[in-house]
């Protein structure tokens, strides 16, 4: 294996998984070029998914407010991927973020009505991050626990400042943050059981 390979086996970021994460960067990109007018047309907007426009319970994930805002969420995606990207299989990983994006979509829809808008993959991520840190404390692995304390102290924090840690002064709705946490956590712990009902099988 050459260097460069190894470099970036060691990320995650070979082969398929690569592919995949390109894509990914590439689908935020070009979300972002269509500028203001995407955004507000594919944005979370609760009087909008009200009167019937449903796609933006999952179109909203994945448009930003502007340069900044995509920067830092695709720099995120990057990291977590390097991380945890074979924590989990495709299929598994699809789980997490259905049951992230639900999860986000729900409490903002029932447990926040005084949210009108949102926008940003930032709840999807934080879904991600606690996915693979618990997929990696099951392992046995301590750092995974270690990461599972840091998400739920950024979280504290979060929801006792009121705003992001990473971005401070930036309009974030915190809460969302907990959603996708929570619905990561779920997705894992379903696979989980899963997995622990075809071990005591019979057979």
């Amino acid at each position: 294996m050459t260097r460069r390979s190894s470099l970036l086996a060691s990320l995650n970021c070979d082969g398929m998984l690569g592919a995949v994460l390109l894509a990914c960067l590439a689908l935020l990109a070009v979300l972002a070029c269509g500028g203001q007018g995407w955004t507000l047309a594919l944005r979370y907007e609760r009087l909008a998914i009200a009167h019937g426009e449903w796609w933006r319970l999952i179109s909203g994930h994945w448009v930003h407010l502007g340069t900044l805002h995509l920067l830092a969420d695709a720099a995120g995606l990057a990291l977590l991927w390097a991380l945890y990207a074979r924590e989990l299989s495709p299929g598994g990983w699809l789980l997490v973020l259905a049951c992230a994006t639900a999860a986000i979509d729900a409490g903002l829809w029932w447990g926040e009505p005084a949210v009108q808008w949102y926008v940003g993959i930032s709840g999807l991520l934080h879904g991600a991050w606690a996915a693979g840190a618990a997929r990696t404390a099951l392992r046995g692995q301590g750092q995974g626990w270690i990461m599972l304390a840091l998400l739920a102290a950024k979280l504290a924090f979060e929801q006792y400042e009121g705003g992001s840690v990473l971005m401070a002064g930036f309009p974030v709705v915190t809460m969302a943050h907990v959603y996708g946490a929570t619905g990561g956590l779920l997705a894992v712990a379903a696979l989980a059981l899963a997995a622990l009902a075809v071990a005591r099988k019979p057979l």
